[in-house]
């Protein structure tokens, strides 16, 4: 997070203030995403929208419906829990498109699947296996290896789910559980039974955040390899983003929205806040965005400045 306040007034500065013009068109397309997404996603006939990340994030909502019905029906004894989750699958996934943070959260785990996808094919990166996991895996350090082992087995999960479409619940990180649990009482509303009841404790009492793939990558950047998260080649997509969001002082799925084309500004500024000297950005930008531009005026903007205007920007779209 910010050390101290960011005044306004720094970004008055000519650098300063190129670069929070672009950050602001930045926002303006960032601030509609998820209503755009879900009309996408609710759309009678979606093919005209046949894009890649918005199937994805359609497959991903409806797993989570199934997965909370066929508990539901385990709950109430019926023993076609797959038939049942099937029968009430769609309306249930419809309905979790109303929150914004989960649409988010799915969105974000598309476009880095996209990336990392773009790796393997470009450079030849394993998807599930990196260089720097390998040397993770490899540590003397008990704990590190340990936790790095966890991570690869929970990246190998999330490779084979993305394939499929599909996000297990217990990958969703705690609040977003909560958040989709709460989403599915509302659905239920008044009608809903003891067994809602006792399926939501269930889910509830079976969830441990801390083996989620997004916890695990989450101290992985946090010792001593942290800063080698940040070479996209030798982390991978996940401990790439997951170490931006971290060292930039965003949330993570901002972190990986930065990277879409037309944010090029707001990943260069996340990787500046992230203590990147301006050559290294640079690089960074070529090898998601060939051909890109080097973003002026990165020189003449210190980590405390690039936090600041990102702060201040995640304000303005009500990240």
């Amino acid at each position: 997070m910010m050390d101290r306040p960011f005044a306004m007034d720094e970004l008055d500065k000519p650098a300063g203030g190129d670069l929070r013009h672009a950050l602001l068109q930045g926002d303006a397309m960032l601030a509609g995403i998820e209503p755009i997404l879900a009309h996408l996603l609710s759309a009678p006939d979606h093919s005209l929208f046949s894009d890649e990340i918005v199937a994805r994030v359609r497959g991903m909502l409806a797993d989570l419906a199934r997965q909370v019905l066929r508990t539901q029906a385990e709950a109430t004894g019926q023993k076609g829990r797959d038939a049942f989750a099937e029968r009430h699958g769609e309306p249930l996934a419809e309905h979790f498109q109303a929150s914004r943070a989960l649409l988010s959260h799915c969105h974000a785990l598309a476009i880095e699947w996209q990336l990392t996808e773009r790796l393997e094919s470009q450079i030849g990166l394993d998807p599930v296996l990196s260089p720097l996991m390998q040397r993770l895996v490899a540590s003397s350090d008990s704990s590190t290896s340990g936790t790095a082992m966890a991570a690869l087995a929970a990246q190998a999960r999330f490779a084979q789910a993305q394939r499929r479409m599909e996000l297990p619940l217990g990958e969703l990180p705690g609040d977003l559980l909560h958040q989709m649990l709460l989403a599915w009482r509302r659905y239920c509303g008044e009608t809903r039974s003891d067994a809602v009841q006792r399926a939501e404790t269930k889910l509830r009492q079976s969830y441990d955040e801390s083996n989620g793939r997004l916890s695990l990558f989450a101290r992985l950047v946090g010792g001593p390899e942290g800063a080698s998260a940040l070479v996209l080649e030798e982390a991978g997509a996940g401990l790439f983003f997951t170490a931006l969001a971290a060292r930039s002082g965003q949330d993570r799925e901002m972190a990986v929205l930065s990277s879409h084309a037309r944010q090029t500004v707001r990943l260069a500024l996340g990787l500046r806040a992230a203590g990147l000297e301006a050559r290294r950005i640079d690089e960074i930008l070529l090898r998601i965005h060939p051909g890109a531009a080097p973003v002026a005026g990165l020189e003449e903007i210190d980590e405390h400045k690039a936090r600041g205007m990102l702060l201040d920007a995640a304000h303005r779209i009500g990240r």
